[in-house]
């Protein structure tokens, strides 16, 4: 096949969830023989297009004019423009990744391409969005789910949400993670944590992810037992929601800031006594899948989606009072933790390992290009 996927900042990743899932696919779908290009988002140098190579994938560069979600739709309109100018050939087929502009995309079904989409989550329910955004990213959820040939759900409830929006039945392929058995400690003794005497947060800090929730549960826990929160992520001045957070944080919450570098990440995540995942909406979040893989007990926020990825055996928390009692907990109690801990591999070795994700994947966008057979379920995660 020739397979382009669009809709990511790029690869290597140093965004998110979509472009670690791209920088896993793309040279898995090389190494199987397939051509794959995909478009990145520069934030300097040249305004492109232009091309080079990373792990035999061919990379299309492009800058767009203006920063911020102006500055995503340029990008993603520009990938589209450079996208129709290039040979199709019958094995082509197009990945987007998210719905965020997939009104743009109706450009490729009136040029006869054939198109898979993962719709992510439900975007417009996010707290963090003005009416005028969520009306659009709601309008799009809808259009992408119809345009594509074939959607992808990460998660059972969001194929269930989009089985009201589109007249296709969707594709439940979940996201997927490394199974980390051992990981080194220098990243920890650099940032003054203790293996196992810490909990960590891995998230954006936004209203939805229960960041606020969770500092405000574990400050002063540390007092007397020397535990510490880690939070990564990005913070800004100016923004109310990273402040109050950082009022609510006592001396034994640490700011590490956004860490993109996976060996440090998943040394984080392997000695923690606990993850925290605040996550309100959404499907199979990475972060909390990559924890899972790394055997790490979970604390997560008690809703449906969480309750599936994580499975039984875990920490769920309604507000900021049971989160702390959850906390209290697992900074004690050891047996309920090592129990967490086998029950997060047990479900990470079921339903979130790359070779039967990735696998998923191919059959899907080689069905789609064809096209024949697409629409059933990944017998993996569909349970």
């Amino acid at each position: 096949m020739q397979v382009n996927i669009l809709g990511i900042r790029g690869i290597p990743a140093a965004h998110g969830g979509f472009e670690t899932f791209a920088a896993r696919l793309a040279p898995w779908l090389v190494a199987r023989g397939h051509s794959v290009t995909v478009y990145c988002q520069d934030d300097d140098g040249p305004p492109g297009p232009w091309t080079d190579l990373w792990q035999g994938v061919t990379r299309v560069h492009l800058r767009p004019r203006r920063s911020g979600p102006a500055g995503t739709m340029e990008f993603d309109l520009a990938c589209l423009r450079h996208l129709l100018t290039q040979p199709r050939t019958d094995s082509a087929v197009d990945l987007i990744l998210g719905y965020n502009t997939a009104l743009f995309n109706i450009l490729q079904r009136v040029r006869g391409r054939r198109i898979v989409m993962n719709m992510d989550g439900i975007e417009w329910r996010r707290a963090k969005w003005s009416l005028a955004a969520k009306i659009w990213f709601f309008v799009n959820e809808i259009a992408g789910a119809n345009i594509c040939h074939t959607a992808v759900a990460d998660h059972p409830e969001i194929a269930r949400h989009l089985r009201w929006r589109c007249r296709k039945v969707p594709v439940m392929i979940p996201y997927g993670a490394d199974a980390i058995t051992s990981a080194p400690q220098q990243p920890l003794h650099e940032m003054g944590l203790v293996p196992g005497r810490y909990v960590v947060s891995i998230a954006r800090i936004e209203p939805e992810n229960s960041i606020l929730e969770l500092v405000r549960a574990f400050s002063g826990l540390g007092d007397s037992s020397g535990a510490k929160c880690v939070v990564l992520g990005r913070t800004q001045d100016g923004n109310a929601y990273h402040a109050a957070v950082r009022a609510a944080a006592g001396p034994d919450v640490i700011f590490p800031g956004a860490i993109y570098d996976p060996d440090r990440v998943a040394a984080l995540r392997f000695h923690a006594r606990a993850y925290l995942h605040g996550h309100q909406v959404g499907g199979t979040n990475p972060s909390l899948v990559e924890a899972l893989g790394a055997g790490t007990a979970v604390i997560a926020h008690d809703n449906r989606f969480n309750r599936w990825v994580a499975g039984p055996g875990q920490f769920y928390f309604a507000d900021a009072a049971g989160a702390r009692a959850c906390m209290v907990r697992a900074l004690t109690d050891d047996a309920a933790v090592a129990t967490a801990r086998k029950a997060a591999r047990a479900r990470h070795a079921a339903s979130f390992e790359w070779d039967a994700i990735l696998t998923a994947y191919e059959t899907v966008l080689r069905d789609t290009a064809r096209p024949q057979g697409a629409g059933r379920l990944f017998s993996g995660g569909s349970r």
